[in-house]
C-alpha cells in the first residue's frame, strides 16, 4: 500500500483525455502535486492510505481550465467602456486610461483581483498579454494560481517601456528571473499586427525560436484590421505574417474572427493554434469566427475569456457554452462542437496550444493535479442524464464547489482560501475611484 497526500472521491471523474470519457464512482490519488492514479473508488480506499481525504459524492472532478487569452489586470476595467466598437473602445477609452493609470502596482492589484474571479470559476491556468509581466507573475504566485506570461511587445512607447527593443529586454529580464518558477511559463506576445513593424516581429522570431517559446497575439479580431492590412502592406494580416515566418506551430493566433477558407487550411497546415474568444467578440461586434471549420480541419482551438473590460467575466463555463451554441448556429449544423469537445477546448487544447499538455489539461497519471469539481445538487442541475452535457450547457461557475492546483486546495466550498492580502476589495475601491474620472473625460 501507497500512502499518499490526498485521495478525492468523486461521483464523476471526467479525464478529457481519452475523448469521452465519464468514469463513475471513481477516485483521483494525489502524491507530491501529482496524479499518482485514478481508479475505481472501492479500489482506491484499499490500495492509497492518505493523509487526506476529500469526499464528492454528488460532484463531476474535471482538469483545471486554462484560459488561453486575457489581460488579468483590466479585471480593474471591468465596465469602464461597453457599447462600443472595438476601435472607439481602444481609442477613446482604454488607451487613454492605460496610459494615465497602469502601473506595476496597478498590474499586481488588478491580476489578484482576476485570479480570484478565475479560481472560484474553476480556472487554474491563464494565458497573459499586459504590461509588467513581472508583476502579474508575483500576483499569480501569490495566489497559487499556474500561468502563462506574455511578455508583450509593441513599437509604441508606453509607461512600462520606451519601444520595441525596450520591450523585448523587459520580457527576458522577466522570463530570466523566473524561469525556474514550477507554475509559470511564457510567451512571446506581440499585441497585434497593426501594433507590431516587420522589423520587431523578425527580432520575435529569432527569439521564440532560439527559446523555444509560442507566440500568443491578436490577429484578425475585426474586418477593419484586415482592410488596412492591405492598405498598409497590401496583404491580409495573415499573409503578411506567413511571409515573415510567424505561421508554425508557435502561433497563437487570438480572436481569428474572420478567416477565409484557404486561411484557415494555413493555420491546419502549419499547425497553428487560436484563442477563440465568443463573449468578447460578441460584446465588440466583432464577427463569429468560423469555428467548426477550424476544428474539422484539424485546428487546435482553446477558450479564452480576454479581458475583463471587453467581455466582463473572467468565466470559462460561459465561454464554453457560448463557443458550442454559436459554432451550432454558423455552421448550421447542430452536432457541431459537441459538449465534449466544447470541455476539452476549455482543458486539454488550451494546454497543447501553450505547451503544457504534458503538465496539465486532463485528469492523467503523471500530470499536476490541477483539478476543479463541480458539484451536481442543486436544483438548476437536476436531473442529469450526461454529466459532460450538464458541464458545458446547465452548469455555470457558482457550481464549482472546490479548486486545486498543483495539489494544492485553492477553493474549498466554494470560499477561495488564499484570501488576497492587504485587503483587496479596498485596494479595488481605490483603483474605482481613479479610473471612474475616465467616465467623464
Amino acid at each position: 500500500m501507497d500512502a499518499i497526500d490526498l485521495l478525492i472521491d468523486a461521483r464523476w471523474v471526467i479525464p478529457v483525455n481519452p475523448a469521452g470519457r465519464v468514469l463513475e464512482h471513481h477516485s483521483v490519488a494525489v502524491h507530491d502535486g501529482r496524479i499518482r492514479a485514478v481508479l475505481p473508488t472501492a479500489e482506491a480506499h484499499a490500495a492509497y492510505p492518505a493523509a487526506e481525504r476529500v469526499a464528492l459524492p454528488a460532484h463531476a472532478l474535471i482538469p483545471g481550465l486554462v484560459n488561453l487569452h486575457t489581460h488579468a489586470s483590466m479585471a480593474l476595467m471591468r465596465g469602464l467602456a461597453d457599447d462600443m466598437a472595438l476601435t472607439q473602445w481602444l481609442q477613446d477609452r482604454i488607451w487613454p486610461a492605460e496610459a494615465r493609470h497602469v502601473s506595476p502596482q496597478f498590474v499586481y492589484d488588478g491580476t489578484r483581483l482576476a485570479c480570484a474571479e478565475m479560481l472560484r470559476g474553476g480556472i487554474t491556468c491563464f494565458n497573459e498579454m499586459y504590461f509588467y509581466p513581472g508583476d502579474a507573475a508575483r500576483a499569480a504566485l501569490d495566489m497559487g494560481m499556474r500561468a502563462a506570461l506574455g511578455l508583450i511587445v509593441i513599437d509604441s512607447p508606453s509607461a512600462y517601456a520606451a519601444d520595441a527593443e525596450d520591450y523585448v529586454a523587459k520580457g527576458l529580464a522577466v522570463r530570466d528571473a523566473l524561469r525556474e518558477q514550477p507554475l509559470l511559463s511564457f510567451c512571446m506576445a506581440p499585441h497585434a499586427p497593426y501594433t507590431v513593424s516587420d522589423r520587431t516581429f523578425s527580432r520575435l522570431i529569432t527569439l521564440a525560436e532560439e527559446l523555444d517559446l509560442p507566440v500568443h497575439m491578436h490577429v484578425h479580431e475585426t474586418q477593419d484590421e484586415i482592410e488596412q492590412s492591405i492598405a498598409q502592406h497590401g496583404l491580409r494580416p495573415l499573409e503578411r505574417l506567413q511571409r515573415l515566418g510567424l505561421v508554425g506551430p508557435n502561433l497563437i493566433g487570438v480572436h481569428a474572427t474572420h478567416l477565409t477558407p484557404g486561411e484557415i487550411t494555413l493555420l491546419a497546415n502549419n499547425g497553428s493554434s487560436v484563442a477563440h474568444c465568443p463573449s468578447s467578440n460578441l460584446k465588440l461586434a466583432s464577427g463569429f469566427a468560423p469555428v467548426a471549420r477550424m476544428l474539422a480541419e484539424g485546428v487546435t482551438v482553446g477558450l479564452g475569456t480576454d479581458g475583463a473590460a471587453s467581455n466582463n467575466r473572467l468565466d470559462l463555463f460561459q465561454e464554453m457554452r457560448l463557443a458550442s451554441l454559436l459554432a451550432k448556429a454558423v455552421s448550421g449544423d447542430a452536432r457541431a462542437l459537441p459538449a465534449h469537445q466544447a470541455l476539452s477546448m476549455a482543458t486539454l487544447d488550451g494546454a497543447r496550444a501553450l505547451r503544457l499538455d504534458h503538465a496539465i489539461g486532463s485528469i492523467e497519471v503523471g500530470k499536476f493535479a490541477d483539478l476543479t469539481a463541480v458539484e451536481f445538487n442543486a436544483p438548476e442541475m437536476l436531473p442529469c442524464y450526461d454529466p459532460v452535457s450538464h458541464l458545458v450547457y446547465t452548469a455555470g461557475r457558482d457550481n464549482v464547489s472546490h479548486v486545486w492546483v498543483a495539489g494544492r486546495l485553492l477553493v474549498e466550498d466554494r470560499v477561495l482560501k488564499n484570501r488576497p492580502k492587504n485587503d483587496l476589495e479596498n485596494l479595488v475601491v481605490l483603483w474605482q475611484n481613479k479610473l471612474s474620472m475616465e467616465t467623464k473625460a
